[in-house]
C-alpha cells in the first residue's frame, strides 16, 4: 500500500509517499480501513518535525484521524460493525495512508448529510473539544466561551458546538476574513488578536466578570493574559504550546478567583478512555451534526502526494477550518 513516511525529522519536505508494507489482519477488537481521506492535523506538524513520536506500538506514518470502508473485522468486534461500512475514526496514528487498522471502540459512523470525504474532518476536533471543554471543564448552557484561534478546525468545530448547546462564544483570530468566518458560524464577539489587546476586550464585553472557560492551543505567552479574564470558578484548558512551554506567572488569581488550569492530548490515553470519549462525541455532537446545527468546515483538500503542500498550508496558518488529504 501507499503511505506517507517522514523519510527524517525535518520541515515539509521530509514527507514522502512511498510503497510500504500491507497491513496484516486486524487483530483483536479491531477493523481494517481502507482510508476515504485523512485529517491533517497540527500534531502531524509536530511530529513531522521529530517533536511527537508515536507512542509503542502506534503506525510510524502520520494521521490522527481518518474516513473510509471497513475492509475486514478483527475478532470480537462487536456487531454494530460490518464489512462495508463507511466510518470515521479518532487515530494513533497512520492515517496518511491508503489502509489503517483501528481499535473498534474509535470508530463512529459517518453522519447522514456529510460526505465520506468530509467526516474525516471529524473526529479528532469533535474529540479534542468534547474531552477537554464538555468532559472535563463542563462547560454548560448559559456561560461564556472563549476559544483562541477560532479559525482553526478545532475552532470552527468549537464555535458551532457551543453554540448549539446555549453558550456565549467568544473568539480570537489573525484577520478580518477570519473573524468573518467565524461570525458566520455563530461567534458572538470575534476579536483580531493582532491589532486589538483581547485581554482588555473580553473585560471589557464582559463589565469586568470574565469568561467561564477558555480552550487555549498558545500555551506559555497567553497564560497570564488567559488567567486574568477568567471568571470566578474559570476553568482554562490548555492544548496547544504555540506561544512556548515555559512561562513566569503570577498565581494569585488562580486564589483569588478558584480558577482551574488542565492540558490533555488524545494521541497518548487508553484504548479505554479512547472508546470512552468516542461513546460521548457519537450520544451528545452525532445528534447536532445529524440536525444541521455542527458541520465540518473543510478549506482544502490535497492528494496523498501533496502531504508537504497541506503541511506547508498548516504551517502557515492562513486556513479557515480543516485540511484533508485523499489517497
Amino acid at each position: 500500500m501507499r503511505a506517507v513516511v517522514i523519510a527524517s525529522p525535518g520541515g515539509p519536505e521530509a514527507l514522502e509517499v512511498r510503497e510500504v508494507e500491507d497491513l496484516l489482519a486486524p487483530g483483536e477488537g479491531e477493523v481494517l480501513v481502507e482510508v476515504a481521506a485523512a485529517g491533517v492535523n497540527r500534531a502531524d506538524t509536530v511530529q513531522r518535525q521529530g517533536r511527537y513520536p508515536p507512542p509503542p506500538g502506534a503506525s510510524p506514518y502520520p494521521g490522527l484521524e481518518c474516513s473510509g470502508t471497513i475492509l475486514a473485522l478483527g475478532a470480537n468486534v462487536p456487531a454494530r460493525w460490518a464489512v462495508g461500512d463507511q466510518v470515521c475514526a479518532l487515530l494513533t496514528g497512520g492515517g496518511y495512508a491508503e489502509k489503517v487498522v483501528v481499535p473498534a471502540g474509535q470508530l463512529l459512523p459517518v453522519p447522514e448529510g456529510v460526505s465520506l470525504t468530509d467526516a474525516a474532518g471529524l473526529p479528532e476536533v469533535a474529540c479534542t473539544v468534547w474531552s477537554t471543554v464538555f468532559m472535563t471543564s463542563h462547560l454548560s448552557s448559559g456561560e461564556s466561551f472563549l476559544i483562541h484561534g477560532g479559525s482553526s478546525g478545532i475552532g470552527t468545530f468549537a464555535i458551532q458546538i457551543a453554540k448549539h448547546l446555549g453558550i456565549k462564544v467568544f473568539v480570537t483570530a489573525g484577520s478580518e476574513e477570519k473573524l468573518v468566518a467565524c461570525k458566520g458560524l455563530g461567534a458572538d464577539v470575534c476579536i483580531n488578536y493582532k491589532s486589538e489587546d483581547f485581554e482588555a476586550r473580553i473585560k471589557e464585553e464582559t463589565n469586568g466578570k470574565g469568561v467561564d472557560v477558555i480552550l487555549d492551543n498558545i500555551g506559555g505567552s497567553y497564560l497570564q493574559r488567559n488567567l486574568n479574564i477568567l471568571a470566578v470558578d474559570g476553568r482554562l484548558f490548555i492544548i496547544g504550546l504555540m506561544g512556548g512551554a515555559v512561562t513566569e506567572v503570577n498565581l494569585q488569581a488562580i486564589f483569588a478567583r478558584r480558577l482551574t488550569v488542565q492540558a490533555a492530548g488524545l494521541r497518548n490515553r487508553s484504548l479505554d478512555n479512547k472508546a470512552q470519549i468516542v461513546s460521548e462525541v457519537e450520544k451528545n455532537v452525532w445528534p447536532a451534526i445529524l440536525l444541521g446545527k455542527v458541520k465540518p468546515v473543510v478549506y482544502k483538500t490535497f492528494p496523498l502526494s501533496e502531504a508537504a503542500e497541506a503541511h506547508k498550508l498548516m504551517e502557515s496558518s492562513s486556513h479557515i477550518g480543516k485540511i484533508l488529504l485523499v489517497p
